[in-house]
């Protein structure tokens, strides 16, 4: 999970890492949590005063967001977050189906019991922020569930793969999340999915984990007919 680096603090650079690549994470952040949202200009004077860094890691950081489709940079205007159509996020819940839907049937076949402690450890963080009703807590969480799944699954391809759409998906995702008792229905989701993980039921865990984001598709679209956009 990334973490917020906060307004006037500035970027500390690790040897591993360039000033450029933490300045993309925030950016990434800001984005996932919604500080920033679709349609909004990223205005690099005022981003490199926020994070405390010149304009040029910020400039670079944008063509990197630009690459991975999450930002479009539209000649004499600027950077946008980018704007997804309805016929574009179905579309992406469809891929995203079959990818996590594959992802469980994998970790199905060599779970082991650590992993599924790790993940019932995020489910009960989860059921906590959705008692509070805490979406910027929960979010984060739910992201990491789903991401576990894909790195314990051992396919690196696979998880390349869910990293793209992954990155696409922060664009409009916490929209169903944040309807009324979606966070509990949601959970209760990734319980099944975990029981089907946990009995190494591969079809099972395929199935819970396809309905899972499917499910979501149709709440947020309100039925299960693809948008002529």
């Amino acid at each position: 999970m990334n973490m917020p680096l906060g307004p006037g603090v500035a970027l500390a650079i690790r040897r591993t890492e360039s000033l450029t690549s933490l300045v993309r994470r925030e950016l990434e952040r800001m984005i996932e949590v919604g500080e920033l949202k679709a349609g909004d200009r990223l205005n690099e004077n005022a981003l490199a005063l926020k994070l405390g860094v010149s304009r040029g890691p910020v400039r670079e950081a944008c063509r990197g967001l630009e690459q991975s489709g999450l930002v479009q940079v539209i000649v004499n205007r600027g950077v946008f977050v980018r704007e997804i159509s309805n016929r574009q996020a179905w579309e992406l819940y469809e891929i995203r189906a079959s990818l996590y839907g594959l992802a469980g049937r994998l970790l199905a076949a060599c779970v082991d019991a650590a992993q599924v402690a790790t993940l019932r450890g995020l489910i009960d963080e989860m059921a906590g922020a959705a008692e509070r009703e805490e979406l910027n807590v929960f979010y984060p969480l739910n992201l990491r569930f789903h991401e576990a799944i894909v790195a314990f699954s051992d396919n690196a391809r696979l998880g390349a793969l869910c990293t793209s759409v992954h990155r696409e998906t922060h664009l409009f995702r916490r929209r169903t999340l944040d309807m009324p008792g979606r966070m509990k229905l949601s959970n209760a989701e990734h319980r099944r999915i975990v029981d089907a993980i946990e009995a190494q039921d591969g079809e099972a865990a395929q199935r819970e984990l396809e309905r899972h984001v499917l499910d979501s598709r149709d709440l947020l679209f309100g039925g299960s007919s693809k948008p002529a956009d």
